[in-house]
């Protein structure tokens, strides 16, 4: 039961961590549209 219980905490860390990454590579994105827009 224990085991179920840390797999479990474990897999929410790491969908956690995924959204993050995800989350900085749309500002990334964002970032580079809007530098784009400014230089012209």
């Amino acid at each position: 039961m224990v085991a179920g219980l840390v797999g479990g905490l474990t897999a929410c860390n790491t969908f956690a961590g995924a959204g993050k990454d995800v989350q900085r590579g749309g500002e990334a994105v964002t970032d580079a549209a809007r530098d784009v827009q400014n230089s012209y």
